[in-house]
């Protein structure tokens, strides 16, 4: 499962890259509004770090409005994925862009039949989100799963991109589901690194060593 990291810090995004925890970015305009930054150029210097995707989103509401902005933001980069909402605007967007050859990110995808209709219509990648679906007492996790299972009876090509994660365990389920990838912020992804007997072992073996006195270096 590819780990794309939801954020337009630059910062964050390099300390996570240089570990190998990159594949990809993911923004949308409340990330933009948070950074404080011009989206062309914050994206740019995105792009300039990370050599995997970097989905940029359009804010257009007409189709035609759409593919012109996607457009300009796909002349940013070659690894810009131009950003789609799920509707049959995005859609009309969603298949011209791709038609001509761009990257497509459909995104805030909250049913099988919204994945079903963005794979017919080109998407590289789909976004249904898990933590939105959760919060109105909906299993985002099995949205995910049944979307794996419908792309998989009829061979798309559209990844699953899991969206809105907000727990180590919501990436332990999109793993295990067999999502594509899974976008979080940089918060959540290094939440994986942590465990509370992990800290117990460790803080034993540190007064163990205390005890015999030794030094390594």
């Amino acid at each position: 499962m590819k780990f794309f990291v939801d954020t337009a810090d630059v910062a964050a995004i390099s300390e996570l890259n240089d570990l190998g925890m990159v594949d990809g970015v993911t923004t949308n305009p409340s990330i933009i509004l948070k950074s404080g930054r011009d989206i062309l150029e914050v994206t740019k210097e995105i792009c300039s770090i990370v050599s995997g995707p970097v989905s940029a989103e359009v804010v257009a509401m007409e189709a035609d409005a759409m593919i012109a902005e996607g457009r300009k933001l796909a002349e940013i980069a070659p690894n810009i994925t131009v950003k789609v909402p799920l509707t049959w605007d995005g859609l009309k967007a969603c298949k011209v862009l791709s038609g001509e050859g761009k990257m497509v990110n459909v995104t805030l995808c909250f049913s099988v039949n919204q994945a079903l209709i963005a794979a017919k219509a080109g998407a590289t990648f789909i976004s249904p989100f898990i933590g939105r679906l959760d919060d109105i007492n909906l299993d985002g996790m099995e949205l995910i799963s049944d979307i794996r299972q419908v792309y998989d009876n009829y061979g798309f090509e559209t990844q699953i991109l899991a969206a809105s994660v907000r727990t180590a365990n919501h990436v332990t389920q999109c793993a295990l589901v067999g999502a594509d990838v899974m976008t979080a912020p940089p918060a959540v992804i290094k939440a994986l690194a942590s465990h509370v007997l992990t800290d117990k072992g460790l803080d034993q073996f540190a007064k163990d060593w205390a005890k015999t006195g030794q030094k390594i270096l």
